[in-house]
């Protein structure tokens, strides 16, 4: 499901929600958490989260790296990347330094980039006063 290139390094998963279970409230955690069952609430994690293509969240998501494979109704804030799989779905507003969409995902919401390397103060304008000969 996961694949080479995906940011969330393989390390122990500290906390997990499984498949038949649910859980509601605010979760606070430092290790890499993964929900593969239904969480309502907010997650406020230090490390990574990784949404199974059954989990579903509604409620905000508050981490360094997060992919995405099953649905989240809220929004998000990611330090470093937010990965939405083919198999993700995300109605809510993120904020993060990477975004990556796989064909067939599903965004519904508004994006705001962090740490955007080009700030609008310093951008300028090049014109080239050359005309082209005949």
């Amino acid at each position: 499901m996961f694949k080479k290139n995906d940011v969330i390094p393989s390390e122990k998963i500290d906390t997990f929600v499984g498949k038949n279970s649910s859980f509601e409230g605010v979760l606070q955690a430092e290790g890499t958490i993964r929900i593969d069952g239904a969480f309502k609430g907010d997650l406020q994690i230090k490390g990574n989260v990784i949404i199974g293509e059954e989990g579903k969240i509604v409620g905000n998501i508050d981490a360094h790296n997060i992919i995405l494979a099953g649905s989240v109704e809220g929004n998000i804030t990611a330090s470093h990347q937010l990965k939405i799989n083919t198999t993700g779905k995300l109605y809510g507003d993120i904020q993060v330094s990477s975004f990556v969409v796989e064909e067939k995902a599903i965004f519904e919401g508004t994006c705001k980039m962090k740490d955007s390397p080009v700030q609008d103060k310093n951008i300028i304008s090049i014109k080239n006063n050359k005309t082209a000969k005949a």
